[in-house]
């Protein structure tokens, strides 16, 4: 990027957040400290009145509007496949105000580009699997979550717990939003509970914003909640087993979700390692799938579980 490019691009940086640290900017351009306090210098010689709070950062000064954001074709496309990706992975109220915004974007855009994203539309598409949506579950309160968290307000909802299926009212301070295997996850302190809580949103059947604030400085962070919650256990078993050549190739990622640590192969098989925190029963079953295919070595336990489970099925099956 040339510097002229690279002052618009920090100009604009400056307009979309209250105060930018020097840090922020460098990291983003990857470009020293140094050039960072030229660059910033570089803008208010021009006229551009930004300010700078010690040990802070840079902030423009209130008043000041930078003239209408103009898109190159690469972010119009960027912004297109974001629009795709949300409608199959956002909750209703979402989809609706990006579709808002995606018309707005497409307003200011020029003819060429207008037309190049009418083209790549029909060219681009996301697939997803999605679970029955049941009636109870609305599937829209994504956008009143967000503005929880902007605002801190609490929120009154009522949920759906997975253990005993019946519906509790709670009342909680959000700390933060994130999306995982097809789902969404609001994070958040349960006043019931006294306690941080995992709420998967499908299970919300209503919601609303009440008028009472929470001070967010007060609890833990987003990203400290997943750190602590979301850290892999130690491995506490391990696992040792040859597959024959012709079906080991089958296995693809299979194996790294089970814990892989040692592959050795021959002509004809593959000895695996795994080290995990699975139950024995659960790799047990993973195993039993692959039939004579694959022979335990260690451990015992492993051996003798599987021999059972055979037991089983043999009974099950009358043979």
């Amino acid at each position: 990027m040339n510097r002229i490019d690279r002052l618009s691009a920090i100009l604009i940086q400056l307009q979309g957040k209250k105060i930018v640290k020097a840090a922020e900017i460098a990291e983003r351009f990857n470009i020293s400290l140094r050039t960072v306090y030229r660059d910033v210098k570089a803008l208010q010689e021009s006229g551009v009145p930004i300010g700078a709070e010690a040990g802070t950062g840079y902030y423009i000064v209130e008043g000041y509007h930078l003239p209408p954001v103009m898109f190159n074709r690469e972010e119009a496309a960027a912004l297109l496949t974001g629009e795709k990706l949300m409608e199959q992975f956002s909750d209703r109220s979402n989809r609706q105000q990006f579709s808002s915004a995606m018309q707005k974007i497409r307003a200011v855009l020029r003819g060429s580009e207008k037309d190049f994203l009418e083209v790549l539309d029909e060219n681009i598409a996301v697939v997803r699997n999605h679970a029955p949506q049941l009636d109870e579950f609305p599937n829209r309160f994504l956008t009143d979550i967000q503005q929880a968290l902007g605002k801190q307000q609490v929120l009154q909802l009522e949920y759906r717990a997975a253990h005993t299926s019946e519906f509790t009212k709670r009342e909680v301070e959000p700390i933060g939003i994130y999306h995982n295997n097809n789902t969404w996850y609001l994070i958040a302190w349960c006043l019931l509970r006294r306690d941080y809580r995992n709420f998967r949103t499908d299970r919300i059947r209503n919601l609303h914003l009440t008028n009472s604030s929470y001070d967010k400085s007060k609890h833990i962070s987003l990203q400290e909640f997943m750190e602590r919650h979301n850290s892999e256990p130690a491995p506490s078993h391990t696992y040792k087993v040859c597959f024959n050549q012709r079906v080991a190739r089958y296995l693809g990622s299979q194996k790294y979700y089970y814990g892989l640590v040692e592959e050795k192969a021959d002509d004809q098989h593959v000895t695996l390692t795994f080290m995990n925190s699975y139950p024995l029963e659960y790799f047990a079953r993973w195993i039993l799938m692959w039939g004579n295919d694959v022979t335990i070595i260690t451990p015992d336990e492993l051996t003798e579980r599987m021999q059972e489970l055979t037991r089983q099925l043999v009974t099950h099956y009358n043979i």
